[in-house]
């Protein structure tokens, strides 16, 4: 299953098997699960081949027996590799294999006491959301609401039936991890309740964050305005904010980053979908390990120092190091935020919306439509739709039969219906674009088979994991920074998924690790699947998670 936990929980096992296969044979470093084998016969000069092949040995073990099944082809593929760069494929009479497939069956064996068969109960406090239904109520507005999600087909041809959302591992907080562990509390690092709706301190902070989700599904409409995308403007933010300072220039250049102004609405939407990650990709945790993959062929020889500081390592070490930090760090990621959306129970912005929406509107206490629980207006944005809205050529014209309900403008959502049908001229291409449309039918910039995640939202995994990851990126490398000053992304004209889209090439750019990962986190607010709190308290925990992370590796890097 692909699956944001299950997969950082499969790459932090990879990792330390062939961790644990690198350090049999090096004399400072520590083993996670030290293999018991005798290498004191081994020629010294053959520890270097035998050290390979045991790390190889102790990757395909481990990734056969989490991935081999999972696609088509996945194990013939593994196989493949495993021949072209180690050898015969199931020849263990070599010290180095050898110690490669005891240091992998060690981890498979401690991973099945790790927490993983524990069972948590969950039943949902609120009656399942179905996107038809015009009544909608919740038992709390503060808690997830699980989705009926119609049938579909997967991008891998997998045949997915129409049912209830079910909370996706509600039990991954009380698993045991790298620097983490949960196996008592479920909560292995709490970063402090939500903002809530109707609460005395918090609804006004809630509300705003509501306004802010519609607000960024108002800014994927393309041809409306421009901005420059470059690191002159964006990052260098702090940790729980949005406001971007920008960098003065490029660290390695020492010249100033060049303008990038694009679309508005082009870029909005590469962000959500680039960074989207949903159930038919590699998955948040499998982003950051390409990412980092990508750093490691950028960096030249001599820069791969360890912390940035002493001798230049080989690629073997620096490549098992590396992924010890991070797949430790990311496994332990999504312990945090899974123990966090367990214990708080959080709702989505798509059950918000239509619940408030539905309700009135909660800025003019004169008005009919006023409810102290419902949708703040503003103008151009949230609007009560009135007789005079909605005559002839009018901005909710098409809304008519609605006088007195509550309007959002944001993306028109798939399929086309009688709601949402917009006739584009000269577009041949499936594109749905942004309009006004009855808060209590809004949807996320997600695809029918999607919709919005099958767990509660507070906080973030996104936003975790990126974090984490970021902050291992930085602490390893010795610099905050891509390498040469800039990482990029380049998406072509027509590549979305969603929509046609875009309609002109976007490069996103980072200067840093950790652009890049808030880039991330502010994604699912252009996909209204999260919050600003989910987000950025997300950041805040994903920090936390990768300074521990990153203490205990280098205890093992000795």
């Amino acid at each position: 299953m692909h699956h944001p936990t299950v997969d950082a929980r499969n790459l932090y096992h990879l990792s330390v098997a062939m961790w644990d296969a690198f350090a049999a044979f090096d004399e400072t470093a520590k083993g996670v699960h030290t293999p018991d084998v005798d290498i004191e016969s081994v020629d010294r000069v053959a520890i270097q081949s035998a050290q390979r092949d045991a790390v190889m040995a102790a990757g395909y073990t481990v990734a056969t027996a989490r991935y081999a099944t999972s696609q088509a082809g996945a194990a013939e593929r593994l196989d493949r590799i495993y021949e072209q760069y180690c050898g015969a494929v199931r020849d263990s009479s070599s010290v180095g294999t050898s110690v490669g497939l005891k240091a992998a069956a060690t981890v498979l064996f401690e991973a099945e006491s790790d927490g993983i068969s524990d069972v948590i109960a969950y039943r949902a406090v609120n009656n399942t959301l179905r996107l038809e239904n015009k009544q909608i109520s919740l038992n709390d507005p503060n808690r997830w609401q699980p989705i009926f999600v119609p049938g579909s087909i997967t991008s891998r041809g997998i045949r997915q039936p129409a049912g209830v959302q079910l909370f996706e591992f509600p039990h991954w907080g009380w698993l045991e991890g790298f620097a983490l562990s949960g196996r008592h509390s479920g909560v292995a690092l709490d970063p402090g309740p939500p903002p809530l709706l109707g609460d005395p301190e918090t609804d006004a902070q809630f509300k705003a964050g509501v306004l802010e989700v519609i607000r960024r599904s108002n800014q994927l409409e393309v041809g409306v305005s421009s901005v420059d995308v470059s690191p002159a403007v964006m990052g260098n933010a702090d940790l729980d904010s949005y406001a971007h300072r920008g960098h003065d220039a490029n660290p390695t250049t020492g010249e100033p980053y060049m303008a990038a102004i694009v679309d508005l609405g082009n870029v909005s939407r590469v962000i959500a979908e680039y960074w989207g990650d949903g159930p038919n990709s590699e998955t948040p945790p499998g982003h950051w390990f390409v990412l980092a993959n990508d750093v490691s062929d950028m960096l030249p020889e001599e820069m791969r120092r360890i912390g940035g500081s002493g001798p230049s390592v080989s690629r073997l070490q620096w490549d098992t190091s590396l992924y010890l930090m991070l797949g430790g760090a990311l496994h332990d990621a999504g312990i945090a935020a899974w123990g966090t959306k367990r214990h708080y129970d959080y709702i989505r912005p798509i059950s918000a919306i239509r619940y408030m929406g539905s309700l009135g509107q909660s800025s003019d206490e004169s008005s009919s439509s006023y409810s102290p629980d419902g949708l703040p207006l503003e103008p151009g944005l949230v609007e009560v739709i009135t007789a005079e809205s909605t005559v002839p050529e009018a901005r909710h014209e098409h809304l008519e039969a609605y006088v007195g309900e509550i309007a959002v403008r944001g993306w028109l959502g798939v399929p086309l219906d009688s709601r949402t049908e917009v006739v584009f001229e000269d577009q041949d291409e499936e594109f749905f674009g942004v309009g006004w449309i009855r808060a209590a039918d809004w949807l996320p910039f997600q695809q029918p088979n999607f919709i919005s995640p099958a767990f509660p939202g507070y906080v973030s995994g996104h936003s975790t994991f990126s974090r984490a990851a970021a902050d291992v990126l930085t602490a390893f490398t010795g610099s905050p920074y891509f390498p040469h000053g800039l990482g990029t992304h380049r998406a072509a004209i027509g590549s979305l998924q969603t929509e046609f889209g875009p309609s002109d090439a976007v490069v996103l750019q980072w200067a840093t690790y950790a652009d890049a990962a808030d880039q991330a986190g502010l994604s699912r607010l252009y996909s209204g699947v999260h919050f600003p709190a989910d987000d950025l308290r997300g950041r805040e925990l994903g920090a936390a998670v990768a300074e521990r992370a990153v203490e205990k590796a280098f205890v093992h890097f000795g």
